[in-house]
This record gives C-alpha cells, sequence and structure tokens, in this order.
C-alpha cells in the first residue's frame, strides 16, 4: 500500500523544488557576471571611422602648421589694407581643414571673385577666392564711397573691377611669398581670373584640398577669402611642416635697403610746426572791444621759453629773434608733453 505525505511533507517538497529553481536561474546570471569581468579586463581595439570618399592624407599637426603659417599672413595682410584703403581692416584665419575639389567648389557662390594662382617651384595650380560680400564693399571704398548699407549686385566683375581687385589679390600673393619662404623659396603668381569656379578644373573633383578660410572685416562690412590649396602641391613639402618648423617662424626685420627707403621718404614729409608766444583768458565783453594798439597781456614772463608744437604736440622750447630779416625761435630743449604753453 502506497505511504501517503502529510501536509508538512508536501510543503517541505514545495520549497525545496523552489530552492532548485532559484539555484538554477542564479547561476547563469553568475555566470555571465564572470564571463563580463573577465571581457572587461581584456584591453578592446580601438576602432575608428574612416571615410573612403574624404581620405585624411594631411595630418592634424600639418594642418595645425597651415593655420599658423596663415595667421601671418593674415596679420600681414590687414596691415596692407588697412594702408591701401586707408581705413581699418581686420583680416584673420577663422577655419583650416581638408576637403575634396568637388565639395570646395560647391561650397563658393557663383558669380564671385575667383583667381588662379601658381608658386614655382612648387607643381600645380592653386586657388584664391574673394567674396563679393567683400569685394563689391573695397570697390565701392576704391571708388570714394562710403561702403555703407550698399547693396550687391548679383553679377560678375566687370573689366574696370576686375583691375582694382587685381592690384588688392597682387599684394595678397606678396604677402603669402614672404610667409611660405620659410618653407620654400616661391613666388606666388595670379595666372586666370574666372567668375564662375564651376568652371575651374585644376585638379580631379576627388583629389584632396587643404581649404583655409579666412575673415575680412572692413567697418560694418564683412566677407571671407578662401584658399585652395590641393595635396599635390604641398606634398614635397610635407616633411618641413612640423611644429620645429612653422613654431619657429618669425617676420624678418627690415633690410638696409628698406631702411634708407624709408628714411628718405621721411625727410621728404611735411609736418606741421608752431610757436606759441603764450596764453591767456578774456572776457567776451573785452574781446568785442580790442582795437589796433591794444595791449593784451599773457599769462607768460617776457623772459620765458617759447613752446615748439608739433603736430599738435609738444615738443621744443626756446627763445624768439630775429635772421636775416625774419623771424626766427632758437630751439633750446626739449619740452614736457604737459609743459603750459
Amino acid at each position: 500500500m502506497s505511504e501517503v505525505l502529510d501536509q508538512a511533507e508536501i510543503d517541505a517538497l514545495l520549497n525545496s523544488v523552489a530552492r532548485d529553481a532559484a539555484a538554477a536561474e542564479e547561476s547563469p546570471t553568475r555566470a555571465q557576471s564572470a564571463v563580463t569581468a573577465v571581457t572587461a579586463t581584456v584591453s578592446q581595439p580601438k576602432v575608428g571611422v574612416y571615410d573612403f570618399k574624404r581620405p585624411e592624407r594631411v595630418s592634424k599637426d600639418h594642418i595645425r602648421a597651415l593655420g599658423a603659417i596663415h595667421d601671418g599672413f593674415a596679420r600681414n595682410f590687414g596691415a596692407t589694407l588697412s594702408g591701401f584703403l586707408r581705413t581699418i581692416i581686420d583680416v584673420r584665419v577663422v577655419g583650416v581643414e581638408q576637403l575634396t575639389y568637388s565639395e570646395f567648389i560647391h561650397s563658393l557662390p557663383n558669380p564671385t571673385c575667383f583667381a588662379i594662382v601658381q608658386a614655382p617651384p612648387l607643381e600645380g595650380q592653386m586657388c584664391l577666392e574673394i567674396s563679393p560680400l567683400i569685394v563689391y564693399p573695397i570697390i565701392d571704398r576704391l571708388l570714394g564711397g562710403s561702403s555703407t548699407d550698399m547693396h550687391i549686385p548679383q553679377r560678375p566683375l566687370t573689366s574696370i573691377e576686375w583691375r582694382l581687385i587685381t592690384r588688392l589679390i597682387e599684394r595678397a600673393l606678396a604677402h603669402l611669398s614672404e610667409v611660405w619662404h620659410n618653407l620654400v623659396d616661391v613666388r606666388f603668381q595670379m595666372v586666370e581670373t574666372e567668375s564662375n569656379p564651376q568652371l575651374v578644373h585644376i585638379v580631379a573633383p576627388t583629389e584632396v584640398v587643404v581649404f583655409i578660410t579666412f575673415e575680412i572685416k572692413m567697418g560694418q562690412c564683412a566677407g571671407t577669402m578662401s584658399m585652395c590649396i590641393p595635396f599635390n602641391v604641398i606634398e614635397s613639402v610635407l616633411a618641413k611642416l612640423t611644429t620645429q618648423s612653422w613654431f619657429g617662424y618669425k617676420p624678418k626685420g627690415a633690410s638696409d635697403m628698406q631702411q634708407r627707403r624709408l628714411l628718405r621718404n621721411l625727410v621728404k614729409s611735411k609736418v606741421g610746426l608752431a610757436a606759441f608766444l603764450g596764453e591767456t583768458t578774456v572776457k567776451l565783453s573785452e574781446l568785442r572791444t580790442l582795437q589796433r594798439g591794444d595791449l593784451i597781456q599773457l599769462d607768460k614772463r617776457a623772459g620765458a621759453d617759447l613752446i615748439v608744437q608739433i603736430e599738435g604736440t609738444n615738443k621744443f622750447a626756446g627763445r624768439v629773434g630775429q635772421l636775416r630779416g625774419r623771424r626766427a625761435i632758437r630751439l633750446g630743449r626739449h619740452a614736457t608733453i604737459d609743459e603750459r604753453l
């Protein structure tokens, strides 16, 4: 006869089954945790994203070097433009990146101011583009306008406008030759100009180029200037584009010939010179009644030095006299800036 289980034995059996099921569920979790811990201790290889449509043929160090070199160009070019246009011009580098030539061309407006440049002995050609947003204000400034609130026409440059902008581009190329001289002895030259960038094909559309963007500010007007340097142009000088070569870049001092030229030009300059007998204060009623022969008493003694100003600044002190029938002043000493007249 089979044995009948009482209620206590049934409860004990159910509890035993529940404990076995819990242990079975816990064991895979512990095993998974152990596997995860072991996997975490093993160093995972670093995986990077590589776009075959945009290969990075120019390293980040070379990009930084090119940016530093053209920072010097931006400062020099801004100073030259300020003197050329007789107003304050700010030029600075806003970006240096590498992309394909087709991407560069499609990022430009049409029409625009586009120049093809070469720099022997470097092989190949480069591009220099100036946005119409700053080209037309510069032309307006050169022709005597105020360059404020002017309309930007959507048309190519005329032959006269191209002649004016060519003078600006030639100054830019001269400064480019100067800053690149630290890498290689080159002379930038303009080969051709074009208004439609879509018609210019200096390299294959998929060729990698270095795209340098400058911002030009003139008062309330601002625009960009872009420089495109294909990889095949700078490939031969990449070894020189190291931190040691561009970090040590310093502007060259003026040569003896330049110093003599500056001195010769300064000698021909004219400055305003004025000698002051003195100063005083009178009432308006006294000023209205002044007549010929009246004496005006000055705040300075008769034997005191007279102050000589050059362009409104105190420079010398001397005594008044006469030389060959003309009134003259003999300079005796340097005057202080705050010395009373």
